[in-house]
């Protein structure tokens, strides 16, 4: 079925890349052209002379042009704000093939920021509208969407760019990068005032994973303090959102909470000042409570072009900060590589608990941890010689006939010292392995 549904999308893809190229052959015959005297003068100069930020190794050549032009082929993954940017500054530099994925539709929040997109686009495709936007106003482009697929991406692109707001589809991309292919992956972030960009080589630069611990996890407020000890407005309308909405449902039964529905908003916003002024709590705002009921990640405009035209030579080698929430300020510094990363290495990584320990004990080390980060860590190991499954969220049925084992001890599921375990989890399309360490 995947090998299917894989050919329709690449014969649209196809389709789509015909149907551009006949476009700028009519235009070309209309007396439009592609190309005019001087149009990538400005190109030339970083491409044909050499200069104080190029690469040691870099050799000035008239035939870089062309290969920007007619050969090189660029993923960029996620249109959003970020993603925009990215679009534009690739279009206007002379790459010509660049195919776009984003899963996601256009809010009207988009549109402070993501200027690609008009108050008539609102509700459709982000990448259909970014591709078409760019794809007409600039000359001899011709974007395409893409339908990722992980094991042919490393046969299809030169470049790899990154513009998303989710940890979970960095790791993910990152993954599936083979490190023989030695594709660059560029990956950029932006919260508010503050940005970064890297560049990441496969097999030979830190990847995602080993700089894990620069992305803290996503804040999840604990029940207990939700139900019973409020101390931040956050607190406050995460009760409201959590409890009272499914409790009282104020607008009928099965209506679930729209976070772009002002009077939704509002009743969740008037209720949580209720709730703060219970307990003496300041803050709660209707700003805050659209921020906390839709998980917004602050975004300005002016960061995102930033992050997005950053140069990628010698000085950003290979992490670069930026911070303008007071004055300018930025700086880069060079992540190293872990040895025993779970990602780019095939290095089992250990786990050190005591025989006595529960399995509950080491999933919620898998998913706590700073430098795991999983979401719903799916556990095998081999006992007695046959492969056994501890536990497995993913499907229900699973699920419940493995539950039990949460609560056995490691050596009770016949689990030994030095014993390997897998470990599938939605963050990575790779298998990860683990060694069991037992501690006295």
């Amino acid at each position: 079925m995947n090998l299917l549904l894989c050919s329709l999308f690449r014969e649209k893809k196809r389709r789509r890349v015909v149907e551009l190229t006949e476009k700028m052959v009519v235009d070309g015959g209309s007396g439009r052209t592609c190309e005019w005297d001087g149009r990538w003068n400005h190109i030339k100069k970083f491409l044909e002379r050499s200069g104080p930020f190029t690469h040691p190794d870099f050799e000035p050549s008239t035939e870089s042009l062309q290969f920007m032009l007619e050969t090189c082929k660029i993923l960029v993954i996620g249109a959003g704000g970020l993603g925009c940017e990215l679009l534009k500054d690739l279009a206007l530099s002379g790459f010509r093939n660049i195919h776009v994925v984003d899963m996601d539709t256009i809010d009207v929040s988009n549109l402070n920021r993501q200027f690609l997109f008009r108050p008539t686009d609102v509700g459709r495709p982000k990448a259909n509208v970014a591709a078409d936007f760019v794809n007409n106003r600039i000359p001899g482009c011709y974007i395409i969407l893409e339908f990722i697929y992980p094991s042919f991406i490393h046969l299809e692109f030169h470049i790899i760019v990154c513009g998303l707001d989710s940890i979970v589809a960095r790791r993910w991309m990152n993954g599936i990068l083979n490190p023989s292919s030695i594709i660059p992956l560029i990956d950029g972030g932006t919260e508010g005032f503050k940005g970064n960009a890297r560049v990441i080589l496969p097999g030979m630069t830190a990847c995602i994973d080993c700089t894990l611990e620069l992305y803290p996890p996503q804040i999840n407020f604990p029940m207990c303090t939700i139900a019973s000890m409020p101390r931040l407005p956050e607190h406050c309308i995460e009760y409201v959102r959590m409890l009272l909405w499914p409790k009282e449902t104020p607008f009928g039964d099965g209506v679930v909470l729209d976070g772009d529905d002002p009077e939704h908003i509002q009743w969740v916003y008037q209720r949580s000042l209720e709730r703060a002024a219970d307990f003496n709590i300041t803050g709660v705002t209707y700003r805050l409570t659209q921020g906390v009921v839709k998980r917004i990640i602050p975004a300005v405009a002016s960061t995102n072009a930033v992050i997005a035209g950053k140069s990628a030579y010698i000085p950003l080698n290979n992490y670069m900060v930026f911070n303008d929430v007071d004055g300018l300020y930025t700086y880069t510094f060079e992540a190293e590589r872990k040895e025993n990363c779970s990602a780019c290495s095939q290095v089992p990584l250990d786990l050190h608990f005591s025989p006595s320990s529960k399995l509950q004990e080491m999933l919620d080390h898998l998913t706590e941890s700073a430098s795991l980060q999983m979401k719903s860590p799916a556990l095998t190991a081999t006992v007695e010689g046959k492969n056994k499954t501890l536990y497995l969220q993913s499907v229900a049925s699973i699920e419940q006939r493995t539950r039990p084992n949460l609560s056995k001890t490691l050596k009770e599921l016949g689990l030994s010292d030095g014993q390997e375990l897998a470990v599938a989890d939605a963050t990575t399309p790779q298998t990860m392995l683990f060694r069991l360490c037992f501690t006295s």
